[in-house]
């Protein structure tokens, strides 16, 4: 990385002979503000900040206060010592800024998925996964070509197998209400959710009858070993955490075990795509193939719908039963013309206000709160309000959370409106949509880092609000706020007035 110019963190315009200097859209030109302190100790004191005395929101605003409103500074960003080399970035904290991070001419993602810290390879089957590959990867085109035909033949796969994971949770939700207290919605969507993405996606058993019960338990624990630099608030007390998870990698080979029957797995399950990506996309060695489809299918699907559909539910707990009246009356009028299915099809076409709801989630708690990319190039990065040179080699990050809550984009733009991308005129807000690592008006192509499987995560966050106002008038959660994602648990919920489906009465659960 290319050393940050001395700065004082003042926000002066740059000037030649007086004369403040300009970018090509007129903005005056200014030193990013920020710094970086002492090494060693300032990082670890901005881990700290960052993960336990401030939060990550307010790590980034009290920090933007400090420097005068600007929203490109510098910082350190965690883990820090020992585990990543230089915790020194750019931050992008505005909309416009952000956009950089989207922009594949601009900035090389080689083995920035995960920041300033890079995974042993050794939990990849020693490949490079697709994700950690730059554009200009001649690989990232020949493994991104086979996901996104993958992702496309399955898609009609989506809606039965999700329907069916749907059923087994909520009638362990109704269950577990009917036996009393409340029922913590994120253990079920742990266990359904890793069923239904590989039933989606490859057919066949599912995990949780060739593995058996410790299947998720499995998964998870693979995904814990490439995460934990990045997590907080989950061990007691957060000194320990902090020792425990920030401080050393943890050694791979304690997770070889599960990989290899995890992989194995794999190996079954997707023989189908394995071999006719051997007959018609020669190139990729079939190992390295194999390790890519179980990232993509257990770190990028089931890990983002780990995280995603919490939030969804979160939301519409929150919102009340205003808002479900209007779901249920949208669902319930567009589903008998899907012959009493809900379906892709009829979503897109029929539930403007379910659509939105989804997109608005995927705004307020974008899956994936982070991107990271290096400078191509020297560049000047503009703001709302001015301008800022950048170096060549220097690592770029933008908080997405702040991005897509930019109140100079949205209005109330802290707030869930659930119909916000109902109206026609709301549209164009759709660029600022930027889970996917790219604008939701785009489409993943061979030579873009926006992720492959985006209208699958966008159809399931549809079908599940769909699915639940098809099934219950309204419902009642519990909300605790944690930093990866929040813990639903259900207190109620009151089963739709008229039947919903065929052989479906009138009940209430949990009442």
């Amino acid at each position: 990385m290319a050393p940050p110019r001395a700065n004082s963190g003042d926000g002066n315009d740059g000037a030649v002979g007086g004369q403040s200097k300009l970018s090509p859209s007129g903005l005056p030109i200014r030193e990013i503000p920020g710094g970086y302190g002492v090494p060693f100790l300032s990082p670890l004191r901005d881990r700290l900040d960052y993960y336990y005395f401030q939060g990550a929101d307010e790590f980034f605003r009290s920090r933007v206060a400090r420097h005068g409103g600007a929203t490109v500074l510098r910082v350190n960003m965690p883990p820090g010592p020992f585990l990543a080399g230089d915790p020194r970035v750019v931050a992008l904290l505005d909309a416009r800024s952000f956009r950089v991070l989207l922009d594949d001419s601009m900035v090389d993602k080689a083995d920035t998925l995960d920041g300033t810290f890079m995974p042993s390879l050794a939990l990849f089957g020693g490949h490079r996964p697709l994700a950690f590959l730059d554009a200009a990867d001649p690989r990232h085109a020949k493994i991104k070509r086979v996901v996104m035909s993958i992702a496309a033949a399955r898609m009609h796969h989506v809606a039965p197998a999700f329907r069916a994971a749907f059923a087994a949770m909520f009638d362990a939700v109704d269950a577990g209400l009917v036996a009393g207290g409340s029922v913590e919605f994120n253990k079920l969507n742990m266990r359904y959710m890793l069923d239904f993405t590989c039933a989606a996606l490859f057919g066949g058993a599912p995990p949780s009858k060739a593995m058996g019960d410790a299947a998720v338990t499995k998964a998870v624990k693979w995904l814990i070993f490439q995460l934990h630099p990045l997590a907080s608030k989950v061990v007691k007390p957060w000194p320990l955490e902090d020792l425990l998870l920030h401080t050393f990698r943890l050694p791979p080979f304690l997770v070889r075990r599960e990989y290899g029957e995890i992989t194995a797995y794999f190996a079954a399950a997707a023989a189908a795509v394995l071999d006719d990506a051997e007959k018609n996309h020669p190139g990729i060695p079939r190992d390295e193939l194999l390790h890519n489809l179980v990232f993509v299918a257990i770190f990028n699907a089931y890990g983002g719908f780990k995280i995603f559909l919490p939030h969804i539910v979160k939301w519409l707990a929150r919102a009340g039963p205003e808002l479900h009246a209007k779901l249920a009356s949208e669902v319930r009028a567009a589903a008998p013309a899907a012959g009493g299915e809900i379906t892709i099809s009829a979503v897109e076409k029929e539930m403007p206000l379910v659509k939105s709801v989804v997109w608005e989630a995927l705004r307020m708690n974008p899956p994936v709160e982070f991107q990271y990319g290096r400078a191509r190039r020297d560049m000047v990065v503009e703001s709302h309000d001015a301008a800022y040179e950048v170096r060549k080699g220097e690592m770029l990050f933008g908080y997405q959370p702040l991005a897509t809550r930019d109140a100079k984009v949205f209005d109330r733009a802290g707030e869930f409106v659930a119909d916000r991308f109902v109206a026609a005129g709301d549209r164009p807000l759709l660029e600022h949509v930027v889970w996917s690592n790219g604008p939701e008006t785009r489409t993943p192509s061979e030579g873009n880092k926006q992720c492959p499987g985006k209208d699958m995560v966008v159809a399931v966050g549809r079908l599940m609000v769909a699915e639940m106002f098809r099934r219950y008038d309204t419902f009642a959660a519990d909300v605790e706020e944690l930093p990866l994602e929040p813990v639903v648990s259900f207190t109620s919920l009151t089963r739709a007035a008229a039947p919903a489906a065929a052989g479906e009465g009138a009940a209430r659960r949990g009442v």
